[in-house]
């Protein structure tokens, strides 16, 4: 018997008691509710201020939803609940979710949340895992089963949301399930339309001034014409850090984070005065590449922790490359044609993507994706391959001034954005929303 089974048990034995300031009768109507639930084991966590409750959940998912002979693994959610009377928003992750994690959305709607781990991550991993089950299709009707369920307890408003690849996961939801929430509202979400997307080096041609573009490349450069000098101090860097690097070369990964760190300049707002100059100390040099672009994320420890997340790149949801032209001569571990990929497959397996379904998710949310509500930080690299207005369809769509991929939050809107934000929603699920 697992832990959650023991657990569910107890829980069943004192029903009636009441824990976390919530009243016995309260406690008693949600927790016998979830026991009526099939496939759902859960224990009570504590409940983040001004919530009645909060429980982790494992919920039981077919590996393959068109083939359920096939098994089975418990998928790791949350659900915070605020109210029967209340909207609910599903967060739709896109990677491991260890704790519970409260969304601005759910804070504004004064609503419950279920925010729901993706498969093949965390502790939504089934055992023997086939990669082929890993997949859109399955991905999205786990949240659509796990709608079903909790639709069982919350019969009000639904809002589905997700940051950055969870946005994705957002769109994705709505194409396949168009029916299921009321409102999507994806964050920063990119819809890659290959797996070497150049409307993402059109975007870093382009973003910011000349001069700073100019300041970036030279950088780039600087940092690689010093290798001799940088390698060895990088080198005892990454041992201190215990960082290993089989799946890359260690001079591989040196040259990816050098590529990578224009992407990372914008994606996560760097400033251009605090490039340093060509001619700086090679220790300046380091450490301003570091802070960008660290050589962590080229690391066998981050290729592993995110297996998951460029096998679904690689097969389905598109990615991006980079540019090596403007580094002839520099890259001696990287080839310079094709462009090297910032995918990395698991094991290096061979995989063949498609597009056909991006291809169908990008015409179907220009011709029919009504009540979705896009933020984005128009400074952000992901922005690029951003849904856009088509003018065919109700969606909302805030490009916030300035903002990189941790800034485009409902927060850092301004007045007039926040105002045009809340009133949409109000409109499309018909309540007053009290600020």
């Amino acid at each position: 018997m697992n832990s959650f089974t023991s657990l569910r048990n107890a829980l069943l034995a004192f029903l009636f008691v009441a824990t976390f300031g919530l009243n016995a009768t309260a406690q008693s109507d949600l927790e016998k509710a979830l026991y009526a639930l099939p496939d759902v084991i859960f224990h009570e966590i504590d409940p983040p201020k001004g919530f009645e409750a909060a429980y982790e959940l494992r919920i039981k998912q077919p590996i393959d939803h068109k083939h359920p002979e096939l098994g089975f693994f418990y998928q790791r959610a949350y659900l915070t609940h605020k109210g029967f009377d209340r909207p609910t928003v599903i967060a739709t992750e896109g990677y491991q979710r260890p704790a519970n994690r409260m969304y601005e959305l759910t804070q504004l709607l004064d609503a419950n949340q279920l925010d729901v781990e993706h498969r093949y991550f965390g502790a939504s991993i089934p055992e023997n895992a086939d990669w082929q089950y890993l997949n859109l299709e399955n991905a999205t009707a786990d949240l659509h089963h796990i709608r079903e369920l909790f639709g069982r307890l919350y019969d009000g408003k639904w809002i589905s949301t997700g940051i950055s690849k969870g946005g994705q996961t957002t769109i994705f939801y709505r194409y396949f399930y168009p029916d299921d929430v009321d409102v999507s509202v994806p964050y920063v979400a990119p819809l890659n339309l290959s797996t070497e997307d150049e409307r993402i080096y059109t975007f870093l041609d382009t973003v910011g001034s000349d001069e700073c573009r100019k300041k970036i490349l030279d950088f780039q450069k600087a940092v690689l014409k010093n290798r001799d000098e940088i390698l060895p101090r990088l080198y005892w860097q990454t041992k201190g850090a215990k960082l290993d690097f089989t799946y890359l070369s260690f001079e591989q990964a040196f040259e990816y984070a050098v590529l990578e760190y224009s992407f990372s300049f914008w994606q996560w707002g760097a400033h251009c005065e605090d490039i340093p100059s060509p001619k700086a100390p090679v220790d300046s040099l380091l450490e301003h590449l570091l802070s960008v672009s660290g050589l962590d994320f080229f690391a066998d420890q981050s290729m592993k922790a995110y297996a998951s997340h460029y096998y679904q790149a690689g097969t389905q949801m598109g990615y991006y490359g980079y540019k090596t032209e403007p580094f002839k001569g520099l890259l001696k571990a990287l080839p310079m044609h094709p462009h090297p990929s910032a995918i990395f497959m698991p094991d290096k397996m061979p995989v063949t993507f498609t597009d056909e379904l991006v291809r169908k998710v990008y015409n179907w949310v220009n011709e029919h994706g009504n009540n979705m509500i896009y933020i984005n930080g128009d400074a952000d690299t992901w922005s690029a391959t951003a849904v856009r207005p088509s003018g065919k369809t109700n969606a909302v769509f805030f490009f916030l001034p300035g903002k990189d991929h941790g800034q485009a939050r409902i927060r850092n809107m301004t007045d007039a954005e926040r105002s045009k934000f809340v009133s949409t929603l109000e409109n499309w699920l018909e309540m007053d929303i009290q600020e």
